[in-house]
């Protein structure tokens, strides 16, 4: 029996886009943001009705995404999230915090007024997604300002890398935001914009591995 509908992440069809290029960037994009629930099996066919498509694209999105490691293919044509244990998710942390603060270090480099402009604005609908306890857009808008920070430059390498781990804890967010203010008790990317502003590569390189720390570190205790 299908399973009920996943509630897939909105991406727009781009001029020049290729129907397989959507169907990839919004599948890609509803893992990265946690629209596929750990644990909830999908079917190739559910997922083309979802999508007003053919088997065709999505199965190749998907044969994409398994080889990514943000999903596993089962059998009956069916994928999930993969099973996730404190080791692995610790070994992911360790990924995002090394990847992560070194982007975030050679933003310094392209952070003119403007670049810290738009961060500004992304963190302000950060902030006003958290005051709205709206759990979609708090991690759209989280992706949003760590995607601005890290992809300034249009040679950039590291965000690539970046992205592949967030497809790996994406649909572990939820779990995450769940008690957010416990667990989250300073506004780190308010510390990251400061430490931009101020020039100061340590402050940020913390501001980001505390943001890392705090948004999802605590999951090890649930995974252990």
């Amino acid at each position: 029996m299908e399973s009920s509908p996943l509630d897939l992440a909105l991406e727009p069809r781009l001029d020049g886009d290729t129907l397989q290029q959507w169907v990839f960037r919004r599948l890609r994009r509803s893992v990265m943001a946690g629209r596929f629930p750990p644990g909830k099996a999908v079917t190739i066919r559910g997922l083309a009705d979802e999508l007003g498509v053919s088997s065709m694209p999505v199965r190749e999105a998907l044969r994409r995404l398994v080889a990514e490691r943000a999903l596993v293919l089962l059998d009956n044509r069916r994928v999930r999230v993969p099973e996730m244990t404190a080791r692995r998710f610790e070994e992911l942390m360790m990924a995002r915090t090394l990847l992560e603060t070194e982007a975030a270090a050679r933003a310094l480099a392209v952070a003119d007024s403007a670049f810290i402009a738009r961060l500004d604005a992304l963190n302000a609908e950060s902030d006003a997604a958290v005051a709205a306890a709206d759990t979609e857009a708090m991690i759209e808008t989280n992706l949003a300002f760590h995607g601005a920070l890290y992809g300034g430059r249009a040679d950039n390498v590291l965000l690539p890398l970046i992205e592949s781990v967030w497809l790996q804890i994406g649909p572990f967010m939820r779990m995450a935001l769940a008690d957010l203010e416990t667990h989250y008790p300073v506004d780190r990317h308010a510390e990251a914009l400061a430490a931009l502003r101020a020039r100061d590569e340590a402050a940020l390189r913390r501001a980001i591995e505390a943001d890392i720390r705090d948004g999802i570190g605590h999951l090890l205790a649930q995974l252990g």
